[in-house]
């Protein structure tokens, strides 16, 4: 607890000191993270920018950590200061920033700049960046969840490439079983079960793929249905009754722990979101050049479903420059910026028709099977109190996954408690 409380102090310290004192007010205040090379990319495209524009850009660096990230947003907006103008969210922060009216609605802004929001992939649009038919934010960088696969190992045994979550369990039994003469450690599927935010990623698409899901047509929070205890259900008997996941899965699998496993040669399938592609055909790994990709299967009468990442990109309401940050803007998501932060970070871009290009398609051979994924995304509830309701949902999963409860005892208490967490909020 000690340790939190010297982050957040370190943060608000930090916050203060970077948003608090505007160093001139005649520059734009650009908020972005990440890891050091892109950074150092950012600011080589927004050193583009106040070339072609004049407009004089301050790039405020934050954290790699996620967490912190949003912290470090979350200060100067609730305190309503000027900086920083405009920068990236999470894709779960969108709708938590929205309804603390914390964005300037892009409406007007993408009239203005001519910006086509028909080259974005419309169901991320509508279920992300719209709220009460308003447009609040737009996508640089789409991420969903994969299914990658050991191609050899398929060819050897005489598979193809699983489409249903039933092929998927029937291959892997017979593979692993097989394989497992010479590797005692072989699995035949590795996913992200932990408690943790991707334990969410992973039953949402399980749930998504069986007709279920986290919120139903009338947009209802609704958790405890027939088609979600069926994928919970799933995710328990992969583990538990066709022994294809490690006794492990839900104590330790992260994204990570998951390709590690798989890239040392201990697994047929994995989960895994589109940055392992490259570590799994790096000089160094033992299965490159025998891995492939694909969508994530489905239940046999449903459908395709993939849980939405990735970073969207908007503007402060309280920003002073907001016409030099819809400039910005427009620049970050023109055709240009967003191929080169495709081939020189391997993003994943947020315009749609940028995965018809040439160039990209030579870069990443599986850009189709991206672009399938995303017209198929499954975004996670907007509400600003998604935080809460995924801590419920995790601890009442991993009750499953651990054989302490059942799926329809979980879900109907997970049901519950969610109903409590937004009554307590008047939501």
């Amino acid at each position: 607890m000690l340790a939190n409380q010297k982050v957040y102090i370190s943060l608000v310290i930090s916050a203060f000191l970077i948003f608090g004192c505007k160093p001139d007010t005649a520059r734009l205040t650009f908020a972005v993270g990440g890891a050091s090379n892109e950074i150092e990319f950012w600011e080589k495209i927004i050193g583009e920018f106040t070339d072609s524009t004049g407009i004089a850009v301050i790039v405020l660096r934050q954290p790699t950590d996620t967490d912190q990230r949003r912290q470090g947003l979350v200060i100067p907006l609730r305190s309503r200061q000027r900086d920083p103008d405009i920068f990236l969210m999470d894709v779960v922060w969108v709708g938590q920033f929205v309804v603390a009216d914390w964005l300037e609605p892009l409406d007007s802004v993408i009239m203005a700049n001519d910006i086509d929001i028909g080259n974005f992939f419309e169901p991320i649009i509508d279920q992300v960046d719209t709220y009460h038919d308003k447009l609040y934010a737009l996508p640089v960088y789409n991420d969903c969840g994969l299914l990658y696969y050991r191609r050899d190992l398929l060819e050897k045994y005489g598979f193809r490439s699983p489409t249903t979550w039933q092929e998927l369990i029937e291959s892997a039994v017979s593979i692993q079983e097989r394989e497992r003469i010479k590797n005692p450690y072989f699995y035949g599927f590795v996913w992200q079960g932990a408690q943790y935010e991707g334990l969410i990623c992973n039953f949402l698409e399980f749930a998504v793929s069986n007709n279920g899901g986290i919120i139903d047509s009338g947009g209802s929070m609704i958790v405890h249905t027939p088609q979600n205890i069926e994928a919970t259900k799933l995710m328990h008997d992969i583990i538990y009754k066709y022994s294809i996941s490690p006794p492990n899965t839900y104590t330790e699998m992260k994204e990570e722990e998951t390709r590690l496993t798989f890239e040392k040669g201990n697994a047929l399938y994995e989960r895994n979101w589109p940055y392992a592609w490259g570590l799994h055909n790096g000089e160094e790994s033992p299965v490159r050049g025998k891995v492939a990709v694909t969508v994530l299967p489905r239940a046999n009468n449903g459908q395709h479903a993939s849980t939405l990442g990735g970073w969207h990109i908007g503007i402060s309401r309280f920003s002073d420059r907001r016409t030099e940050a819809s400039m910005l803007l427009k620049f970050v998501l023109s055709y240009e910026t967003q191929k080169n932060l495709a081939l020189m970070l391997g993003w994943n871009p947020g315009r749609s028709d940028l995965y018809e290009d040439e160039d990209i398609n030579a870069s990443v051979p599986h850009l189709n099977i991206l672009k399938k994924s995303f017209e198929n995304a499954a975004a996670r509830p907007t509400t600003p109190f998604y935080t809460q309701i995924s801590d419920v949902l995790q601890k009442h999963l991993s009750a499953v996954l651990s054989g302490e409860s059942s799926p329809d005892e979980a879900l109907l208490k997970a049901q519950h408690e969610i109903k409590e967490t937004l009554k307590r909020y008047h939501e």
